[in-house]
């Protein structure tokens, strides 16, 4: 059986994808297509970029997002409502269904609705999906970053847990959360083997940081970035025009930058810059076992005794019901 619990070499995929940029329909039967090629691959693991479904919020920088009770500003916020993803409701049914059938499980960034806050109001999660195709975690991100917070809520602790998979732990961050120390620490503590950090894109957010969490954490570390060429932004969207005209000269939002590397640093797969695709290799938890022979940040290395990290995974809700 692929989900055997003690693999110790595992086939993980990076899926750098262009949305079909708000429209959650569309999407997922990309990422559909996507989760196909990786099975192809004979992958045990595919990683999506921050927010892929249905799309990163590029507007709010290019068209004055700021700007207090403006109607262009509602109307696109409308539709981002109207494209989120509504767990509960069975959005992510084909992507679950799809996932059971390959028995490849899935780290997917999305926008989500929760009906637990009200179901208009909006938050940055990575959704892990099992080889059973079953929802294990839906982790929101902590503190949306910049102009983030005009569309996005702050999150809670509920999501910051590890999955077994084969010999490993995985466990993932939302783009800047991968700064944060103690959210990392928090995996670092669970026993994370393998960390997914997924980003909306750009080479600038991966190139860096993706061998650093390899090092600080001796752990394989996947830089999974989303896609946005600016001739994908499809024109029936709200404020099209403006969107355009801000964009200028660039041919991309965001450049992807998706990359892997091994527990020492060293890049497994470079940084993929402007490509669609899905990109596969084989790591081995070998390699963990070695690099932690001299730096375990949670094991041998870690002084209990001293510092500690207090975590709260409680699912934050304004309403309590006895």
């Amino acid at each position: 059986m692929r989900t055997n619990a003690t693999m110790d070499k595992l086939i993980v995929s990076l899926a750098q994808l262009s949305p079909i940029w708000l429209n959650k329909v569309a999407t997922i039967e990309k990422i559909c297509d996507a989760i196909k090629k990786a099975a192809t691959d004979d992958s045990h693991l595919v990683a999506f970029g921050e927010a892929l479904l249905p799309g990163y919020p590029f507007w709010v920088e290019l068209t004055g997002g700021a700007q207090f009770n403006n109607r262009a500003q509602k109307e696109m916020f409308a539709h981002y409502v109207r494209n989120a993803i509504d767990i509960d409701a069975g959005d992510l049914k084909p992507i679950c269904d799809l996932a059971a059938k390959h028995q490849v499980a899935v780290y997917l960034g999305t926008i989500e609705k929760p009906q637990d806050r009200t179901g208009f109001s909006l938050y940055c999660s990575m959704v892990y999906i099992n080889q059973a195709g079953e929802i294990k975690s839906v982790h929101r991100k902590l503190m949306p970053t910049y102009e983030e917070r005009l569309v996005w809520s702050p999150g809670d602790g509920h999501g910051l847990v590890t999955h077994d998979l084969g010999a490993f732990k995985v466990g993932g961050l939302n783009c800047w959360e991968n700064w944060m120390p103690l959210p990392r620490a928090a995996l670092y503590g669970q026993g994370e083997s393998l960390h997914v950090a997924i980003w909306p894109g750009s080479e600038r957010n991966t190139r860096d940081i993706t061998p650093f969490l390899a090092k600080e954490g001796r752990s394989y570390s996947m830089g999974v970035s989303g896609l946005l060429p600016v001739a994908d932004i499809p024109n029936e969207i709200p404020m099209y025009d403006e969107i355009i005209a801000a964009s200028g000269s660039t041919d991309f939002l965001s450049n992807g930058g998706s990359c892997l590397c091994a527990p020492n640093g060293d890049f497994i797969i470079e940084p993929q810059v402007g490509i669609e695709g899905v990109f596969s290799a084989e790591i081995d938890v070998e390699r963990v076992r070695e690099e932690r022979q001299n730096f375990d940040p949670a094991g041998h290395y870690s002084r209990s005794d001293v510092t500690q990290l207090q975590v709260n995974r409680e699912r934050q809700s304004t309403v309590k019901f006895s």
